[in-house]
């Protein structure tokens, strides 16, 4: 990735704390990796049900990605776009699922072949949600490849690989007077070196639609 300031692409800061993983995690794709923390903000429109309620973006304000919803379908069904409207990754939930799965394609496509990953609730009764991810050649299931640990109504979670205790990802809630007033709901990730942003974003927003279920 590029890191001169006036390309396109997140914001991201200075490596200090933070050590690149040996092999990168590359799940949508390579261009969606740095070799430092990559901070977004996601921004959530509360009053908001039609198409376009998220935005993701650096921590100048610079729009990274955006989320495109389906209204009116049988199944829940959000794509994923980059800053010019091009789908990276589209998610589509399973009808019937008690364990809430979902599954991400390349694209807008719903072909098998085009799996990247897919996600469900680690169990079906939880007081603070544990997501197990499971990359599409991981057939079994036995074991999840991430997984994802906390609570979407303090705003609060980790990403991890695998059962380690190894963190891949964090997000937290961003405190800010002017979005509650202008209805939104507004909250920071940081994303770790080497670790593909746009698979946890994808991973945030399964994570979303998980809560609006609980709230319907």
């Amino acid at each position: 990735m590029a890191t001169d300031p006036t390309a396109a692409g997140p914001v991201t800061m200075p490596a200090t704390a933070y050590q690149p993983l040996l092999n990168p995690i590359t799940v949508v794709g390579p261009q969606f990796c740095a070799q430092y923390p990559v901070d977004l903000v996601i921004v959530k429109k509360v009053m908001t049900i039609s198409d376009g309620n998220f935005a993701v973006t650096d921590v100048n304000g610079s729009v990274i990605f955006k989320v495109k919803g389906t209204l009116l379908s049988l199944r829940d069904h959000r794509v994923l776009l980059d800053a010019a409207g091009k789908p990276i990754v589209s998610l589509q939930s399973k009808m019937l699922s008690m364990h809430r799965r979902w599954q991400v394609f390349r694209g807008e496509s719903s072909d098998p072949k085009d799996l990247l990953f897919s996600t469900k609730l680690s169990s079906i009764i939880q007081l603070k949600t544990e997501l197990d991810v499971f990359l599409a050649a991981n057939t079994k299931e036995e074991i999840c490849d991430f997984k994802l640990k906390g609570s979407w109504f303090d705003r609060s979670c980790t990403v991890y690989a695998g059962n380690s205790n190894m963190i891949i990802a964090q997000m937290h809630k961003k405190h800010n007077v002017q979005s509650v007033v202008l209805g939104k709901d507004t909250f920071a990730v940081t994303v770790y070196p080497n670790v593909d942003y746009a698979f946890i974003v994808a991973i945030i927003v399964i994570l979303d639609e998980i809560n609006e279920d609980k709230i319907d």
